[in-house]
């Protein structure tokens, strides 16, 4: 430790012995040791006593929590120095005087005549040995007088100096110097300067916020581990716990991080079963001189912390207290690392630490979770290292110990793997392409940088391929991840079209990441617009990293990096990263892109199928909306198609699968039953007809392409048929297997039709039963795909009670019926496609419809004819007499001549005039092309030309011949 004994004069040895020194000779037995080691810095640092070079530098500060706790101090040590001649200095951890007090007139001249004054250094490396630099290099108080500075100019005064610490980690924040002429000077200068440092450091201790203070609380209780080497097993009888691996690498990482923190001195670390490990970081010497910082921990309970899951080696007493801790490499207060990497657990010879002090062979500091053995006391005379010394040496049970910068890297390359790694999670989620460019940006800022922008031509959105992309390509702003509102850059939707000076414009044409670690020096980047990113500058924006997003060989678009509120510029580190984390998100946005065009396509494909306008018929009001799926266009599909006798179908459909193929494969179904309804078949045949197709499509019995897959079939599909006639209000209905349509009566009572369910259409077999209703004018028949009422998180039920309570409204008109449906029973993102049909029926009153019974007599072919005159006439259409007559004797006749049962003559007027014809027989005319020399046959082929359309349909009682005229 330091002597307190005063030199002997400087006319006597001293003087020889610092000339002797310079001229290289040995001083060992005429200097003390600390102030010879000075001297040999002084000289290694190539000072020369009799010509100094202080550097000044303007506004010093410090930190004003320190400058709180430091200020009653200073000024109560000048007052109690006020009639000795003595002044009182303040540097900070570097040397630099921040603030000097008291000292009387002559002496503050002679102290302003060597630069020992605010502004200027006093590092022993810059003016030599003195009570300022020396107490830094030594990290503990020193006493200087007289010859014993190194330079001549110093050698007037006398001074004692101590450092002060953080009283939490040991970290020296400044440096308090008691300085005055030599003649005045005495020993008792170093007691002062140490109790004033200490008072300084304890009050510092009472501003520590309540969390630290409850820390620093928790880790003296943990207090040292009991005496012995007893251990408890797994059944926990006695002795101590061992932790587990999973324990000490999670102690472990939360160790780096507090090493890396320089502002961080304790932290807290819950483990299982209730255990808490306190964790403290302070600073800590070798014995030749290398700084480092080390991390303690006590856990709570006496449970004492070993090697990775293992048992802690016996300590070998001739290797020290840290015996065991695997050697690694020196450090020296973070200017580089000394000495060199070493391994090996035992035999390393070097310098270990514990609690600031020196430990002679030990190995060197490591950066290792190690056991370390409770340290003897410190001596009572030994100036305090660090804050293991104030609170007594005792036992902390974990202890990692590197370089800060070291360290710091460290947990920056875990934090970048870490962002990498949720890269991967989080990017790409979807195949939306806006959505995975959200997605870059959310895992972007602020870890990484403060502004991220992504750039995409619109061809990309459409998921097209994009082109040459480069200066003046139109691109838009599709996503925009930032800290805080006020960024002054383009916003989400804007158009950029970037000139070719900018650093996106350089990206785009090289395919390469551009850097601009400082944007106020970049004229090209502020060329894109001035104004504009003069603001975003002055708002605090100041680098910037622009990447191109390139997958498979393509430019896809770029992203923009800027910092602001982080103070380090990007560096070549970073721009790796900006790298590394573009190109997975290229890669999800290609494949979003590629989703898109083979979306687009199949949604094209299905909508040209779907049914374009509504067509004319009168019998209900229509409204419809068909939703695709997020995950791809379905096969659901809806139809509304006009049949004879003023009647219409509703057909509702589903095939199972989405993308090209289910709808493909819906165009099939639709197209068949379109044919079918062409026939004027019941229902239930219809359904029997589309079933059979589905069956032989589902066998592979449709065309393959030469080269191509073969068809892979149907599936599954199911499909809800029904039929409404506005003259009897009857509405006909079957389903294969689809959900139960809803009927809404002109009251708002709502019911489910208990409609027999059937098989999908594939199966075969089965037959389809009918259900007829009659509906009121007014009615809603309510029609729709499973997606409307049931999805992976609600049940069908809870779907069906919930459209059951929506569709409860009287009068309500078709369009308003589907907006109300979508938003109550639709989510956000629909997992399954949505097609909803609702018609409100009308009814063919009976002044539009006019019927008579006919006898089976040929006699009675001119009455009808008459009435038909009569009735035409009657609703002003006189001039479709004649052809309604030529119709009507042609049909009658032929019913009369060639069918049985009773004969009935019908006239609707609807959009058209239709004339129809029933009888008895299940027998249908055919038209043919009469001879010349045949008398008979033109009757129906001349109704036929006569006529719009003509056609059979058949009823349980036999069939029915209609024609249709447009009305004039």
């Amino acid at each position: 430790m330091i002597s307190l004994s005063v030199p002997w004069d400087d006319i006597g040895g001293l003087v020889d012995a610092h000339e002797r020194f310079l001229a290289g000779a040995p001083v060992e037995a005429d200097v003390r040791s600390p102030v010879l080691e000075s001297w040999k810095r002084c000289r290694s640092a190539g000072l020369e006593p009799d010509r100094l070079l202080v550097p000044y530098a303007p506004d010093v500060s410090m930190d004003e929590r320190f400058l709180r706790a430091a200020e009653p101090v200073l000024r109560t040590l000048t007052a109690s120095l006020a009639d000795v001649g003595m002044a009182v200095a303040l540097c900070d951890a570097r040397g630099r005087m921040v603030r000097r007090f008291g000292g009387d007139r002559r002496l503050r001249d002679r102290l302003d005549a060597v630069s020992f004054a605010p502004g200027f250094d006093a590092s022993e490396w810059v003016v030599g040995t003195n009570g300022v630099g020396t107490a830094l290099a030594e990290r503990g108080p020193v006493y200087v007088v007289g010859r014993e500075h190194f330079a001549d100019c110093l050698q007037p005064f006398a001074c004692a100096g101590a450092p002060v610490r953080d009283p939490l980690s040991g970290r020296i924040e400044a440096v308090l110097d008691l300085t005055c002429l030599r003649d005045d000077g005495d020993p008792t200068m170093l007691r002062l300067v140490r109790e004033a440092a200490r008072d300084i450091e304890a009050r510092m201790l009472e501003q520590a916020t309540r969390r630290e203070r409850a820390l620093l609380a928790a880790y003296r209780r943990a207090g040292p581990e009991p005496d012995g080497m007893g251990r408890r097993d797994e059944r926990g009888d006695g002795g101590r716990v061992v932790l587990g691996r999973i324990d000490l690498a999670f102690l472990r990482e939360r160790a780096e991080e507090l090493l890396a923190s320089p502002r961080r001195t304790l932290d807290e670390v819950a483990l299982p079963g209730g255990r808490v490990a306190i964790l403290l970081r302070r600073l800590v010497r070798g014995e030749d001189g290398e700084l480092g910082v080390a991390v303690e921990a006590r856990v709570s309970g006496g449970t004492r912390v070993t090697g990775l899951g293992g048992t802690a080696p016996a300590p070998d007493p001739a290797a020290g207290p840290l015996a065991g801790a695997g050697a690694g490499a020196g450090v020296r207060d973070g200017a580089g690392v000394r000495g060199g990497a070493r391994t090996g657990v035992h035999g390393s010879p070097g310098t270990g630490v514990r609690d600031g002090m020196r430990v002679p062979g030990a190995p060197a500091v490591s950066a290792r979770l190690v056991t370390t053995a409770v340290p003897p006391a410190p001596s009572p005379t030994a100036a305090p290292e660090t804050v293991g010394d104030i609170l007594g040496g005792g036992g902390s049970r974990l202890l990692l110990v590197g370089e800060p910068g070291v360290g710091r890297l460290a947990v920056l390359a875990r934090r970048r793997l870490e962002l990498l790694h949720e890269a991967g999670v989080r990017i790409g989620t979807t195949l939306d392409v806006a959505r995975t460019a959200e997605e870059l940006t959310e895992v972007t800022v602020p870890r990484y940088a403060d502004f991220v922008a992504v750039d995409l031509p619109d061809a990309v959105l459409r998921g097209e391929e994009p082109g040459p992309l480069g200066a003046k390509t139109r691109l838009r702003r599709v996503a925009l991840g930032a800290v805080h509102e006020e960024s002054h850059l383009w916003s989400v939707g804007d158009a950029v079209a970037y000139v070719a000076s900018t650093p996106q414009a350089r990206c785009l044409e090289s395919g390469r990441a551009v850097l601009e670690p400082v944007l106020s020096d970049s004229g090209g980047w502020r060329a894109q617009d001035p104004a504009r990113l003069e603001r975003a500058l002055a708002a605090g924006i100041h680098s910037l990293i622009t990447v191109p997003l390139r997958a498979r060989g393509a430019t896809l678009g770029a992203v923009s990096f800027y910092r602001s509120e982080k103070p380090a510029p990007f560096e070549d580190d970073d721009l790796s990263l900006a790298q590394e984390l573009t190109s997975r998100a290229a890669i999800c946005i290609d494949n979003a892109r590629r989703y898109t065009r083979e979306h687009h396509t199949a949604l094209t494909l299905q909508r040209s199928l779907l049914p374009r306008g509504r067509p004319e018929q009168s019998a209900v009001e229509v409204a419809h909306r068909y939703l695709p799926a997020q995950a791809g266009v379905g096969g659901d599909w809806f139809d509304v198609i006009p049949l004879s006798g003023a009647r219409v179908a509703l057909v509702v459909g589903d095939v199972v699968g989405h993308g090209l193929h289910a709808a493909a494969t819906m165009g099939r179904l639709r197209t068949a039953v379109h044919n079918f309804c062409a026939l004027d078949l019941p229902p239930d045949e219809l359904l029997t007809h589309l079933d059979d197709l589905a069956g032989r499509l589902d066998r592979g019995e449709g065309w393959a392409v030469e080269g191509g897959p073969a068809d892979s079939g149907i599936v599954g599909a199911t499909c809800l048929y029904a039929v409404y006639d506005p003259v009897s209000r009857r509405c006909t209905l079957t389903r294969a297997g689809h959900p139960l349509p809803a009927v809404v009566r002109p009251d708002g009572t709502v019911e489910f039709v208990d409609l027999p369910a059937g098989a999908p259409l594939g199966l075969g077999g089965m037959p389809f039963e009918t259900v007829e209703l009659e509906l009121a004018e007014g009615s809603q028949l309510v029609l729709y795909t499973d997606g409307l009422v049931e999805d992976r998180l609600r049940d069908i039920d809870a779907g069906l009670d919930r459209l059951r309570a929506v569709l409860a409204v009287p009068e309500r008109a078709p369009e308003e019926t589907c907006e109300a449906v979508l938003d109550a029973l639709l989510p956000a993102r629909p997992t399954d496609d949505v097609a909803l049909l609702v018609a409100r029926t009308h009814v063919l009153g009976p002044d539009r419809v006019a019927q008579w019974d006919l006898p089976r007599d040929p006699a009675i072919v001119s009455r009808a004819r008459t009435a038909v005159t009569e009735q035409l006439t009657a609703w002003g259409l006189d001039d479709l007499v004649f052809t309604t007559e030529l119709v009507v004797s042609e049909l009658v006749t032929n019913a009369i001549r060639h069918a049985h049962g009773p004969v009935q003559l019908r006239l609707l007027r609807d959009r058209a005039l239709i004339c129809e014809v029933s009888d008895g027989s299940g027998t249908s005319p055919r038209l043919r092309r009469a001879r010349t020399e045949d008398e008979g046959g033109r009757g129906l082929f001349l109704a036929a030309r006569l006529t719009e359309r003509w056609g059979t349909r058949y009823t349980p009682e036999g069939k029915v011949i209609w024609t249709e005229q447009p009305l004039p």
